[in-house]
């Protein structure tokens, strides 16, 4: 399929590995020219060395640091970009009795705050040329909690409504926002899950692995690539009638009929 993105530009956060460097490395497959944002230098570097020329800009930084987020803005401005994918790591595991609430401080800057600035200034610039595409990646927590995960479960949860709320001020724009909210997948966010269930249950990683696959319908655990495909159609022009949504993509773990 033509996703109709050959020579559009976008802005991948969270591009080292997992979700976002699968889905960057698709959009550029697809002829799009990428800035690719994260944490470490080296790893952007190898990215760049084994892109198409030209095909993929880096900025090495952290999205919740302002100096980080202006670079991004003017990147985008300066490329009149297409879309975004807002793709960041997750807060520390842990139970809604047991965290401490120096980490809710930090969960919000990590999973809310710097995405609402963000989106806020990006959205502005899509509104002046009529046309946008923002997609967040946040966690099927937001339609389903997951056991120690009480710091995601609560921020990813207000990021859902405040993307709702965007998508429905910036639709008349030609703007669409949506939200995947992916499952267990084979990334290295996951390893977070597997020390935490093998602590609380005095089991090897592995045994804790298995004990998450057992929940997916589908079979075994899918890597980021599986998803990789429905975001960047989200984030194609193909489609411009889907505005608003949180989309699972989870194997069928999710039991709500809403899932």
């Amino acid at each position: 399929m033509d996703l109709k993105i050959s020579g559009q530009s976008f802005v991948v956060t969270g591009a080292g590995s997992g979700f976002g460097r699968a889905i960057a490395e698709l959009l550029i497959a697809e002829g799009a020219t990428v800035l690719a944002v994260a944490r470490s230098g080296d790893v952007l570097e190898k990215f760049r060395s084994a892109s198409p020329e030209g095909k993929l800009h880096i900025l090495q930084g952290d999205v919740t640091d302002g100096p980080t987020l202006e670079s991004i803005v003017q990147w985008s401005e300066n490329n009149k970009i297409s879309g975004i994918l807002v793709n960041a790591g997750g807060p520390p595991a842990g139970g809604a009795l047991d965290t401490e609430i120096g980490l809710w401080d930090q969960a919000y800057n990590l999973v809310l705050r710097w995405k609402v600035v963000l989106t806020q200034k990006i959205a502005a610039l899509m509104a002046m040329q009529d046309y946008g595409r923002i997609l967040f990646i946040e966690s099927v927590s937001v339609k389903q909690p997951v056991d120690n995960l009480v710091l995601s479960n609560a921020f990813r949860a207000a990021v859902t409504g405040y993307a709702k709320t965007l998508a429905r001020e910036t639709a008349s724009s030609g703007i669409t926002v949506n939200l995947l909210a992916p499952g267990y997948h084979d990334t290295p966010a996951m390893q977070r899950l597997y020390r935490k269930k093998a602590e609380l249950r005095s089991i090897t990683i592995e045994e804790a692995k298995r004990e998450f696959e057992q929940q997916i319908l589908t079979g075994s655990m899918a890597g980021p690539e599986a998803m990789a495909g429905l975001a960047a159609w989200l984030l194609s022009p193909l489609s411009y009638y889907v505005t608003g949504q949180t989309i699972t993509h989870d194997g069928g773990i999710t039991k709500g009929i809403f899932g």
